[in-house]
């Protein structure tokens, strides 16, 4: 690798203008013009302005062309979450190269697969990432620098100095819609993980959605504690790159309620988007000390949400809308959305499709189901990735019949409305008859004792398979099968009872946070398995 000063270089500025593309960085620039000291984004007390936020980004991209990238390079940003992130990002796609954001959770030997598939050129990072960037930029042949901010490492460039050393302009590149902006890589549950580009037109799509569906408004302050390096993050702060809001970025590290809490109450959140586990413990806390807030938005998704959580972020809140969102990384965030107007009659739905995407509900033929019946969700729109990096194959697969495949089975209402049954590879047949482990899981959360619950599948000699419940209690509760099944016994049909209930003291997670079910089913799905005593089990197996 290479850290040897640049002299900057004038390059004349290139014949078609990309003053006529909608992309972000040109509605950064755009704001900067004209409202200059407006807060773009604030950060642990600390504010950059919209005038600051666009000449730091270009001070960055100068740097980033005059070391050699160039449309459709590839740079990695292993970052927490800071300012210097939404930097790099529009950076990067300012030269027309794509950024790979890492999740900070993997492992080296991840990050080393991710930026050897991608080809990756250069990497940016922070002082608590540096030993990251650093091993795999040793591993990698292809890196040729690695710039960090907060104090570079040995051997890497400084963020701060080539911020202040930018002399000159970057020359204006027209990036065509359809290039590609970023590439997210989506790490499943089993498998490698497979990146999805995402075009500058997705982006595009996604952020007219927020205004269109989400009830986003022009003003509205918006609170990021979600990791920029997922969709989720990144979409949350796309309005207000594009209608020029201010952003309030969450600092990563275990998720404080209290603290959150403030910041919202300090900063005037009006909008925000959390998983169902960060809403949890977040209602909790304002139900125990409330807030005086000026929420209006109440946005989840990305995991199941338990209808008495739903409830009880109604009451916790009950001057904000809940809106809940359905979609995936290959969709750039969302494709379904449920309203606060019907939060309550649609209660475990995650709503209808965006004005601009189609969805359907079809079998394995790609024959679309009858009102009410259970099928693969499938959909089509601006907002679905342009396809997989470099997996032909699995691209083919995701798209087959013209439809990306979301891989969960639903249904559809009368009235349109979609609702999650379970993940397609997670439902159980049981005697013949299909059940879906969400709506077990859904069931059981109910019970005070649980704090969090994976169902999966067992091979069993007489029916088939059978549901297996595997389950997080709260602090001081017991529970045991016999007591489990009472429970659910007015809730659910007789044949999805869970046959098993194995306690566990944490669950195997992956880098993104999600229950490895996979794991679960290694240890605890194998025939003739049976629970170990557990002290806060009061009974054992009903086989």
């Amino acid at each position: 690798m290479s850290t040897s000063p640049v002299q900057p270089v004038h390059v004349a500025a290139a014949e078609q203008p990309l003053s006529r593309r909608r992309h972000w960085n040109n509605q950064v620039r755009r704001h900067a013009s004209m409202t200059p000291d407006r807060p773009a984004l604030r950060y642990l007390g600390r504010t950059v302005t919209w005038k600051e936020l666009h000449q730091r980004a270009s001070a960055l991209a100068q740097t980033l062309y005059l070391r050699g990238v160039r449309h459709g390079d590839r740079v990695l940003i292993t970052m927490l979450n800071r300012p210097e992130y939404l930097e790099a990002l529009l950076a990067i796609t300012a030269t027309g190269a794509i950024a790979v954001p890492v999740n900070i959770r993997m492992s080296p030997a991840e990050a080393v697969f991710i930026a050897t598939d991608v080809g990756a050129k250069a990497v940016i990072t922070d002082q608590l990432m540096s030993e990251l960037a650093a091993t795999v930029a040793t591993e990698t042949s292809g890196i040729e620098f690695v710039i960090g901010t907060g104090g570079a490492r040995q051997g890497q460039i400084d963020y701060e100095r080539v911020i202040g050393d930018a002399v000159g302009d970057l020359p204006e590149i027209d990036v065509p819609d359809e290039s590609v902006a970023m590439i997210l890589y989506t790490s499943g549950t089993t498998g490698r993980p497979k990146g999805a580009m995402i075009t500058h037109a997705n982006l595009n799509a996604i952020s007219m959605a927020f205004m269109d569906s989400l009830s986003y408004r022009r003003g509205d302050v918006v609170s990021v504690a979600v990791p920029l390096f997922h969709i989720g993050g990144i979409a949350s702060v796309l309005p207000q790159l594009y209608f020029g809001g201010t952003s309030v970025i969450h600092p990563l590290g275990e998720f404080d309620a209290d603290r959150t809490l403030e910041t919202f109450q300090n900063e005037r959140t009006t909008w925000v988007f959390l998983v169902p586990a960060q809403w949890q413990t977040l209602t909790e806390a304002q139900l125990e000390r409330p807030r005086e807030l000026a929420l209006r938005i109440l946005c989840w998704g990305a995991a199941p949400a338990s209808d008495a959580l739903l409830r009880s972020m109604m009451t916790a809140f009950p001057d904000a809308e809940t809106v809940a969102v359905f979609g995936q990384t290959e969709s750039t965030g969302f494709a379904c959305y449920l309203d606060g107007e019907h939060s309550l009659s649609k209660l475990g739905s995650v709503g209808i499709p965006t004005s601009s995407v189609e969805v359907k509900i079809v079998d394995d033929q790609m024959n679309e189901v009858a009102t009410g019946e259970v099928g693969e969700i499938v959909f089509r729109g601006p907002t679905v990735m342009a396809g997989y990096w470099q997996r032909s194959n699995a691209s083919e697969e995701v798209f087959a019949g013209g439809w990306l495949h979301s891989g969960d089975l639903g249904r559809q209402d009368e009235d349109g409305f979609v609702y999650i049954v379970d993940r397609k590879k997670d439902m159980i047949i049981s005697g013949g008859e299909n059940v879906y482990c969400a709506e077990v899981e859904n069931a059981i959360m109910d019970h005070p004792a649980v704090a969090e619950i994976a169902v999966i599948g067992r091979s069993d000699e007489r029916w088939g398979e059978v549901a297996v419940a595997v389950a997080v209690l709260e602090d001081g509760m017991q529970l045991g099968i016999d007591d489990l099944v009472n429970f659910l016994r007015p809730r659910l049909a007789r044949y999805k009872h869970p046959k098993d209930l194995v306690v566990v003291d944490q669950m195997p997670r992956n880098a993104s946070n999600k229950i490895r079910k996979n794991v679960l089913r290694e240890s605890y799905g194998r025939t003739g398995f049976r629970p170990e005593p557990h002290p806060r089990v009061t009974t054992g197996s009903l086989l």
